[in-house]
């Protein structure tokens, strides 16, 4: 098995013991936390016996012992459970709710890199002057100020004041029929039906939240590059690049930005893991309809089987992130193919 090979199987393998820590913690603190769903199903004059007949039917009526070595066996079968709320396979409403999360995550994230990768090597190359001064000052500020805020005043300045973009009503307008599913992005889907006019529906009703998570992204970003980056251009090999008489583009970009890339894919590839596992306060303003607004309806409703579905998927998502990190260091890193 060559070196790569073995570096991914061991990677992988580390991805069992941390899923049955999550599941395992998971499970009992959501039911020693979180309040008794029968609450929620039964009428306030229930009696006793109705309550435990609710009890029994939800799963909840055996010792937790018993009710977690069930679970784990449902897991073997890739079961997460009924939702209490919803009354549909966890799995499923997972997998329903996933191309709304990704297809935010992926625009988000995209517009978070193109902005905030370029922002730091323009604050580097122009360290102490005025560039790097305005910098400094985004990036303190999407850094400090919360991202349901940024979200706020984005819907109250282009929605409320200007009517440039639509209101925080979901994925398309109030009314208006999805498209065939198809791959579950709304962009794609709507383009491969042939209706352009819907694809610029959901278009605008994207800006707003991508926008939103783009900001709150480009700022921790654009700071990791500009530190990497001053660091790397006071480096030997870039004075003796200069020496050589190498341009600064070659400098900047071949030489420099080459090797400050370690720690901005670090970053980038924790920030895709908490996009990917669902923004829960920003769908929760803009109405997505993602994994994180599910997430949150799951906590508010003490739905064990949807919250715990939730969070062992987005435990998996941080580990696959964190292996595309390793597999973009060896490409990026030629001293760890060695």
């Amino acid at each position: 098995m060559s070196r790569l090979g073995y570096m991914m199987l061991r990677r992988l393998l580390w991805v069992l013991p941390v899923a049955f820590g999550v599941v395992t913690l998971t499970f009992f603190m959501a039911r020693v936390f979180n309040g008794d769903p029968t609450e929620l199903y039964a009428p306030p004059e229930a009696t006793d016996a109705l309550r435990a007949q609710i009890r029994a039917r939800l799963g909840l009526a055996d010792p937790l012992p018993v009710q977690y070595v069930h679970y784990l066996g449902n897991l073997v079968h890739f079961d997460f459970g009924v939702s209490f709320n919803t009354g549909q396979s966890v799995a499923a409403d997972l997998s329903d709710r996933l191309p709304a999360t990704l297809e935010l995550g992926f625009v988000g994230l995209a517009l978070g890199i193109a902005i905030g990768i370029p922002a730091g090597v323009l604050a580097a190359v122009n360290r102490e002057r005025w560039p790097d001064f305005a910098l400094r000052g985004f990036t303190l500020s999407g850094m400090a100020l919360p991202q349901f805020w940024i979200g706020l005043v984005l819907i109250w300045i282009f929605f409320v004041s200007l009517h440039w973009l639509p209101g925080p009503v979901g994925r398309l307008p109030i009314g208006v029929a999805l498209p065939p599913k198809v791959t579950g992005f709304l962009l794609i889907d709507s383009l491969l039906a042939g209706r352009p006019d819907l694809w610029g529906l959901a278009l605008r009703q994207l800006a707003l939240p991508a926008i939103t998570l783009g900001i709150s992204t480009a700022a921790p970003i654009a700071r990791v590059t500009r530190a990497a980056m001053v660091e790397a251009m006071q480096s030997d090999y870039i004075r003796t690049a200069v020496a050589m008489g190498h341009g600064p583009r070659a400098i900047w970009f071949r030489y420099s930005l080459r090797n400050a890339l370690l720690p901005v894919v670090t970053l980038i590839g924790g920030i895709a893991g908490h996009i990917f596992a669902g923004a829960v306060l920003l769908e929760s303003i803009f109405a997505w309809p993602g994994l994180g607004q599910y997430a949150l309806q799951a906590i508010e409703r003490s739905d064990f089987a949807a919250l715990q579905g939730f969070v062992i998927y987005a435990s998996l998502l941080y580990v696959l992130a964190f292996l595309a990190v390793d597999l973009v260091y060896m490409l990026v890193d030629p001293r760890i193919r060695a």
